[in-house]
């Protein structure tokens, strides 16, 4: 074993050795041991050259210089918008006040006066050499020190801020830094749900195999009555797909019945989608055209109104579909059969998909946040608690868990959550089905979306008023009672939005004039970003996109705070229900798909259900001469949202003051985060008008 050893340590390069010395001094001089030396590899480090070198550092420069033009070009293209937008008020209209909205704006302006008023005495104490930005822990003249009533007011505010005004705004910090910690904890303990789940496979399933068997009465499976119901209130751009999808259902005839519950005050748009009612009618399909005539309690008195049809009775499920919602033909065979041998399901939800995800930066970002939202909130509550608030769409529900559960109720603008809180309490279990999703829209425009979101975070706790009681008094587990009050309630629809805004919109800027108080760079840096790091794994493809992310979730904080505050104590604007309002986008290969689902509907011979052919092509006139006939155009423009501009201009001048007293990262986040609700303030975020 020594001699194999020795022999395969053994040198058997053979030649003699070489060296070659090159005349031109920019070249290295290489050994060659042997004839195959020059083949083997070569350290990368050897063989630069002095040119190789200069070239590489021309490289870098022109990609820095590049970089540079980048950011110039940004920063002029962002002074002219704020010229044309905010001092000459080009094509810009102002975002309409509430009373309570010009509260807080008040609020958010008197701490902007405040920082501006510090930052300038700071500046004039530095001026006059009293080392205020080098030094925060400044040790207090003496009197005999004291030179001038304005040294002697600027020694008698540091005393004052540090006796008075730090210690509050420290506390106030604190108990913020302990909420944020508890809710990362909770975040990161529903990632580690989520990652088992999918490490162990874990997901709902059907039991058999109910639809693949060629006879399906030998398959021992009868199709339940469904019913489907399609909420719409001036849904002008996006009703033909969605009863056009709905209409194409793979389910019998007539196990099947479509409720097309039109709220519209708008004559027009009402014939338009009675048209396109009767059109699939005379196709055979079992669908109905319903509208109030008196429309009070927006979505949930209109699915309440439905609900009280005589003929409802003889169906088992309903599924509800936004208007906007293009589910699968395969959708009710993928979720009804759930409910099969299992009486205590109430609820069967499906996930969500865009097709507008990618047509800009908000509709990203709103992307990753519904991501998270349903794959790792919804899909980790449904599979170890069986309860998840409802989304209002895409969904089935069992009709006799919502009769028990008290029925669609009018008391908040979240429906949805208010009857998924009643069935949880009345010991109904949901199941989330992760892998079936319905194609639908997100909001396009930051205006849009703005609205959507104060209708979400205003109506929870709207309803956590009116439940409280209710759950305290279920007899449902304490567990499931905590869960609903500390967990569902207060962390995530509370607490996240408070100590969002008030840690890193007002107490983080405020730390920069009164530095006795503090916030360390875990809390303004590496926390946020891991927890984003987190919410942004659901969409892998969105992790460039991390950092707007990031700022934008900062920057809706006000938004989320205000609709919290209106929703808790019941304020003017916690009832208000604006539609979204919808593009009518729809995905290239979803629009083939339902071209030929539709080619395939059209071989069936057409039933006429009391429908005459001369009504219906009087309505077909009606809508072409709507959509030939002159318009007149929409005044559209860009807002200018005051609160968000105050916020900016706080943020920008707390990011001068620490750029002066150089304080590192907090100065980089202050000034990026100022330019995020700047962008956002001046509606240069999601869709643009011309």
């Amino acid at each position: 074993m020594a001699k194999f050893s020795r022999w395969w340590g053994k040198d058997t390069r053979k030649g003699t050795p070489v060296v070659v010395t090159m005349e031109n001094p920019n070249f290295s001089v290489v050994e060659i041991d042997g004839p195959d030396a020059a083949f083997r590899p070569v350290d990368k480090d050897r063989g630069k050259n002095a040119r190789q070198f200069t070239w590489v550092l021309l490289l870098k420069a022109h990609q820095a210089v590049g970089c540079l033009s980048w950011i110039g070009n940004f920063l002029w293209a962002l002074l002219g918008t704020i010229k044309k937008r905010l001092i000459l008020g080009q094509g810009v209209g102002m975002e309409s006040e509430k009373s309570k909205g010009k509260l807080l704006l008040r609020i958010i302006l008197g701490f902007l006066v405040t920082a501006l008023a510090f930052l300038g005495f700071e500046v004039v104490a530095h001026f006059n050499d009293w080392h205020y930005f080098q030094n925060h822990n400044l040790h207090i003249p003496q009197t005999w020190e004291i030179q001038g009533w304005m040294h002697k007011l600027y020694v008698g505010w540091l005393g004052f801020r540090a006796d008075y005004v730090a210690p509050p705004i420290q506390s106030v910090s604190n108990f913020c830094v302990v909420l944020f910690l508890i809710q990362s904890a909770d975040r990161l303990i529903l990632c580690l749900g989520c990652f088992w789940i999918k490490f162990k496979k874990i997901k709902p399933r059907i039991q058999g195999d109910l639809f693949n068997s060629e006879d399906l009465e030998g398959s021992g499976y009868e199709y339940p009555m469904v019913l489907i119901q399609i909420p719409m209130c001036n849904e002008k751009e996006v009703y033909e797909q969605s009863i056009s999808a709905v209409c194409q259902m793979d389910w019998p005839k007539d196990h099947l019945l479509i409720q097309v519950l039109d709220d519209s005050d708008d004559q027009s748009i009402q014939l338009l989608i009675e048209g396109e009612v009767l059109r699939w009618s005379q196709k055979g399909v079992n669908i109905i055209y319903r509208h109030r005539l008196v429309r009070t309690g927006y979505k949930a008195g209109n699915l309440k109104s439905a609900m009280n049809c005589d003929y409802v009775k003889q169906y088992e499920f309903v599924a509800i579909f936004d208007a906007d919602f293009q589910p699968n033909p395969d959708f009710l065979k993928l979720t009804v059969p759930h409910f099969k041998d299992n009486p205590e399901l109430g609820l069967v939800q499906a996930r969500w998909s865009f097709v507008n995800k990618d047509e800009n930066l908000l509709t990203r970002l709103q992307n990753i946040n519904l991501c998270f939202h349903f794959e790792v909130e919804q899909q980790v509550n449904g599979v170890y608690l069986n309860f998840f608030g409802f989304n209002g769409t895409a969904g089935v529900w069992r009709i006799k868990a919502l009769e028990d559960s008290g029925g669609w109720l009018e008391r908040t603008t979240v429906e949805d959550m208010d009857i998924a809180v009643r069935a949880h309490l009345n010991g109904w279990k949901f199941i989330f089905l992760n892998d079936v999703r319905a194609l639908c829209e997100v909001p396009e425009s930051y205006e849009a979306y703005k609205k959507q979101q104060h209708r979400w975070h205003s109506g929870p706790m709207q309803l956590f008023r009116f439940c409280l009681p209710a759950i305290i008094t279920s007899k449902i587990s304490f567990w499931k009672k905590s869960n609903l009050i500390l967990l569902f309630f207060l962390l995530r629809k509370l607490i996240l939005p408070f100590y969002s805004f008030t840690l890193f919109c007002i107490i983080l800027p405020l730390t920069m004039f009164v530095p006795e108080a503090e916030l360390p760079s875990w809390v303004i840096c590496y926390v946020p970003v891991f927890m984003s790091f987190l919410s942004i794994l659901p969409a892998p493809r969105s992790i460039p996109f991390i950092a707007p992310y990031l700022l934008f979730e900062n920057t809706m904080s006000v938004t989320k705070f205000h609709a919290m505050v209106s929703g808790l104590f019941q304020l003017g604007s916690s009832y208000e229900w604006v539609v979204t309002k919808k593009a009518g986008r729809a995905s290239e290969p979803d629009l083939l798909a339902a071209e030929e689902r539709e080619s395939k509907a059209m071989n069936h011979p057409p039933l006429h259900r009391g429908v005459s052919e001369s009504g219906l092509s009087e309505l077909n006139r009606f809508k072409e001469h709507q959509e030939s006939g002159p318009k007149p155009p929409a005044k559209k423009m860009n807002k200018i949202y005051k609160k968000e501009l105050a916020l900016a201009f706080l943020l920008l001048t707390a990011a001068l003051r620490s750029l002066l007293s150089a304080q590192g990262v907090h100065f980089y986040f202050l000034l990026f985060q100022g330019v995020s609700f700047l962008l956002v303030g001046l509606d240069l975020i999601g869709e643009q008008v011309s």
